[in-house]
């Protein structure tokens, strides 16, 4: 087993073990955190695959400002949610 390889590998399983936490915990901050880092390993992904242009575009558009979208619509959302109680 090349070193190369194994690096492939454990990517694969983090990108697996973050796409699953990120839809299976309760917590939707921590969800949308676990969307960042699973948009940031498949840039890495793509990188590895020598695909540089959709690397970029993932980390931008994917991790970068849908990130940055879902944490201020969970922000905006909490506020209104805590509006309401009172």
């Amino acid at each position: 087993m090349t070193l190369s390889f194994a690096f492939d590998l454990l990517l694969a399983l983090a990108l697996l073990w973050s796409a699953w936490r990120s839809l299976a915990t309760p917590d939707l901050t921590r969800a949308v955190v676990m969307f960042i880092v699973f948009g940031l390993l498949l840039a890495l992904a793509w990188a590895r695959l020598s695909a540089t242009d959709i690397a970029l575009a993932e980390a931008a558009i994917g991790a970068g400002l849908t990130g940055a979208l879902l944490l201020d619509a969970l922000g905006a959302w909490r506020r209104a949610a805590k509006d309401d109680e009172s």
